[in-house]
Formats: C-alpha cells, structure tokens, sequence
C-alpha cells in the first residue's frame, strides 16, 4: 500500500527532513526507503538515483522560496525587490545548514544559472522584475550576477557562523585546546574575544546595502 501512495514529492521531502537530522553523508536510497516504509527499488521508480535525489531536494528548495510571505507581495522598488529575495532566502541557509552547500555545488541546468537562484523560474523572475523598474538588459543581467556573488557567499558565511572561538579553540575546551596550539600565533590569541564575536546578520545587512548602493550607482553611468 506504502508503495501506491508512493510519490516523487514524498520522497524528496522526506530526504529533506532526513539530511536535516542526520547529515547529507548519511542519505543512502537504502536509509531513505526504510524511513518512508518500502524497499529502495521503490524509490528508483520516481528518482533515477542519488543525484536525482539531491537536485530534487534543491530544486523544492529555492522553488518553495516563492512561497514565502515576503515574496507574494509587490515590491514597490527594485531595491524593495532585492531586500525580499535576500531576506526569503536567508532562512533557508539557516534551516536547512546541511542541505544549503548543495545548492553552491549542485551542477545547474544551464553554466549561466548561478546559486542559490538556480532555476529557471528564479532568473526569469528577476531579470523580469528589474526591467519592470527600468533596467536595461545589460544592467539587470550584471546586477544578477552581482546579487547572487554576494547572496552565495553570505549564505554560507551564515551556515558556517558557529562562532571563530570554537572552530580554533578558543572555548575554553582542554580538549580543543590540546588539538590546536595557539602559542605561534600571538595576534591570533590577542583578537581572540574579537574574533569570537558573531556578527553574521549585521554583515549581511550591510553587504547587503552595499550591494544595492554600487548597483544604484551603475544604473547612472
């Protein structure tokens, strides 16, 4: 019965919210299958394989981002327009940390889809959009490949954002201590509480802004 109701949607939301607790390593078809209730070949006839799989959980990702509250509404400027894409999206780095770097690495459909706004849908909607306010071809395609440079490297900044302190041994763990010798590195120890300060969503939002002040001034060359 398990295998009638059987769909590739159900599948790829159950992978998603099997990466998000166990770690992309640990999806195999075989795992997947136990969880949903059938035998892996059952997967196979709504996926082709992991791969498939993996696309599939990304493209319901950055899809789903259509959905969300602040992309249903009209954006009353271009500027408007690329304060909700960003904010929408940050969320999806932040709730799915596991699952976000393959929307970096995933192979796209065409060279010219950049990540996160991979699909099709996504480039149409924003090149669209920015015309809309009076961007010429040549603008609102460079702005797109700006926005996105910037949203890529924000995003996973914000997934990796587990505090400098930690990562080098700056917790106070005897443990990370004893792994990471920090007696060589003496600036590295002085700015150690500096460095230890996470001040991701003030960086993004001034990236942010900074993005839109170079692309407002492009727009008047």
């Amino acid at each position: 019965m398990a295998q009638k109701h059987l769909t590739r949607d159900h599948i790829v939301l159950t992978a998603i919210a099997f990466v998000d607790q166990h770690g992309l390593d640990a999806l195999t078809m075989r795992r997947l299958g136990d969880v949903i209730g059938v035998e892996a070949m059952a997967l196979y006839r709504h996926v082709s394989g992991r791969e498939d799989l993996l696309e599939g959980m990304v493209a319901n990702l950055i899809d789903n981002l259509f959905e969300d509250d602040l992309m249903t509404e009209t954006p009353s400027s271009w500027e408007d327009y690329l304060q909700r894409v960003a904010n929408a999206t940050l969320p999806l780095a932040r709730e799915h940390p596991e699952i976000f770097p393959l929307i970096a690495t995933q192979p796209s459909e065409a060279p010219w889809l950049r990540p996160p706004l991979r699909s099709l849908r996504w480039v149409e909607d924003f090149l669209s959009t920015l015309q809309r306010f009076g961007f010429s071809d040549e603008n609102a395609v460079s702005a797109y490949k700006a926005f996105t440079s910037f949203l890529i490297g924000g995003l996973l900044l914000q997934v990796h954002s587990t505090g400098v302190d930690h990562l080098i041994g700056f917790d106070g763990d005897e443990a990370s201590n004893e792994e990471s010798d920090l007696s060589g590195y003496p600036t590295v120890i002085k700015l150690s509480e500096l460095l230890g300060q996470d001040h991701s969503q003030r960086e993004f939002d001034d990236g942010l802004d900074d993005l839109i002040e170079r692309i407002r001034w492009t727009l008047t060359k």
